[in-house]
């Protein structure tokens, strides 16, 4: 989470509130570190503060110095921001000390060492892990105080996440955060729902977070992560799209280099893309993808929309299937599957393949 203030001489009003208990973090890059450690939700977590530039110098933290935590930071830092770091995971904290970026030790450091109003940035994984941050935080920092969660929270958490910040006087944003490591170091796409005077306020440092046309106020709490929801299932459905061409370009009779292909493709094509420009850069980088599986997660955004969808009534047949593709993708001897061939046999004496 990023905390963010316009620099003041004051210091936190709450100086004998607890730490939050638990660690969640991560490092710059590789896999994001978010585990519980116990059943007592113990997590890792890390905070980075800055300074900014434009409308007035500003103060920010983000707590979670994962992937994306630890190279906004560095963003803000390039941008003029001065940047104070808080992780509980040592490795966080010097990944991120190793770009000259200061940390403390101790979230109620963090929140003593700002002035109000604060603002704070969550960039945690959704669920569970937020929610104990967000409560946490809403405890600790003085009414008019901002909270946005960065993440990619459920929109139905994040409208409960506001009313649960209105009921201490904070204002909350929910902040659909895209563009991946990339963006967060050198421009995100930023899709920003909730307090308006919220967001007017920290509206300098969105700018210099997002790339240039990438910050839009989308509304009332809960419309940035509901927004951020749809994208993320657009980009299900783009993926898969582009995955089932380049199989039939290499099952076919020709003899392709398909690393071209992309490269022909996102020049002036129709289905140029980063996603394109993606696939061209991984098709070197692994040749005919002999050393990858076919084995694709899915981090829940697309569930979330294709049951919005249902809810509204809405048809979105294209991001339902590739989500369902990829479910399948790990199902390496499929009942189902199984199932089929066996009804098959029975009704016509089609042959089964066993074991």
């Amino acid at each position: 989470m990023i905390l963010i203030r316009r620099l003041t001489n004051s210091t936190s009003k709450k100086d004998d509130v607890s730490p939050l208990h638990g660690a969640y973090g991560g490092v710059i890059t590789g896999e994001p570190a978010c585990v519980f450690l116990s059943t007592t939700r113990r997590l890792m977590f890390g905070s980075v503060v800055f300074v900014g530039k434009g409308a007035g110098s500003m103060e920010i933290g983000i707590v979670g110095l994962g992937k994306m935590g630890a190279n906004i930071a560095m963003n803000l830092r390039d941008s003029g921001h001065r940047v104070v770091g808080f992780d509980m995971s040592e490795a966080a904290r010097a990944a991120v000390e190793a770009e000259d970026i200061e940390t403390v030790d101790s979230m109620t450091g963090l929140v003593s060492a700002l002035g109000t109003p604060r603002v704070v940035w969550a960039m945690v994984p959704s669920g569970p892990i937020t929610d104990a941050v967000l409560a946490e935080l809403f405890e600790m920092l003085d009414e008019g105080d901002i909270v946005i969660d960065g993440g990619n929270s459920n929109y139905h958490d994040s409208v409960a996440h506001a009313e649960q910040a209105a009921a201490h006087g904070i204002r909350f944003m929910d902040a659909g955060t895209s563009g991946g490591k990339s963006g967060a170091r050198n421009g995100a796409c930023l899709m920003i729902g909730g307090d308006r005077s919220a967001y007017e306020y920290v509206e300098p440092m969105l700018n210099d977070m997002s790339c240039e046309g990438g910050l839009l106020y989308t509304g009332r709490a809960g419309s940035g992560h509901f927004m951020k929801m749809v994208h993320n299932g657009i980009e299900y459905g783009m993926m898969q799209a582009i995955g089932e061409g380049f199989a039939l370009m290499e099952a076919s009779d020709f003899d392709y280099d398909l690393k071209a292909v992309a490269h022909n493709w996102n020049c002036g094509s129709v289905v140029r893309s980063w996603l394109m420009e993606l696939m061209e850069q991984q098709l070197g980088e692994h040749p005919g993808l002999e050393d990858i599986r076919g084995v694709v997660d899915a981090s829940g955004e697309a569930k979330w929309t294709v049951e919005t969808a249902l809810d509204l009534e809405v048809p979105v047949p294209v991001i339902a299937l590739s989500l369902m593709t990829r479910n399948a993708s790990h199902i390496e001897d499929s009942f189902a599957n199984k199932a089929v061939a066996a009804m098959r046999n029975g009704f016509g004496g089609h042959a089964i393949h066993t074991k």
